[in-house]
């Protein structure tokens, strides 16, 4: 499938949910900014795509990026972030949002499970509630150490 073909608008993807869950499938949701691509990244996306059968990226937009990290980033535009996340076997869908939270998202797609790191507790995690409430679960899951876009930014800066 070409990589174009798993970025979707949000009334086609709500479609597409419905299809899945119809058919079965137990749908995984995650979120990120996923700015610059990271051995940290692709370990979190495998191990979400591993808890269920359809792994959903919500994909904060270049809007919704720079709101929460600030006016230097995004470091790499949401068309490349999309396509570059659309290009990984385990992502099943990606769909990029303007909000500061996935909570829109969440509370649409009403995924059975929602995926975030472990340097999060389950009672801060935006949507949890939600999906809580629609006998879904929360899964947090191990980071790989020392990889961060923070930390990759910092020393692309301290270098130059």
């Amino acid at each position: 499938m070409p990589t174009k073909d798993k970025i979707y608008k949000l009334p086609d993807l709500l479609e597409k949910v419905k299809e899945w869950k119809a058919g079965g499938k137990r749908i995984v949701f995650t979120n990120g900014c996923f700015d610059i691509m990271h051995l940290g990244h692709v370990d979190y996306l495998e191990k979400a795509k591993a808890e269920g059968d359809i792994l959903i990226v919500g994909l904060n937009s270049d809007l919704s990026t720079r709101n929460i990290k600030g006016p230097e980033r995004p470091i790499v535009d949401e068309n490349s972030r999309s396509r570059t996340l659309a290009a990984m076997e385990f992502v099943d869908a990606v769909v990029l949002f303007d909000e500061d939270t996935p909570f829109n998202l969440i509370n649409k797609i009403l995924p059975d499970i929602l995926i975030k790191g472990k340097d999060y507790k389950v009672e801060n995690i935006v949507g949890a509630d939600v999906v809580i409430q629609n006998n879904g679960k929360i899964i947090t899951i191990d980071l790989v150490e020392g990889y961060s876009t923070t930390r990759i930014f910092e020393k692309i800066r301290k270098i130059h």
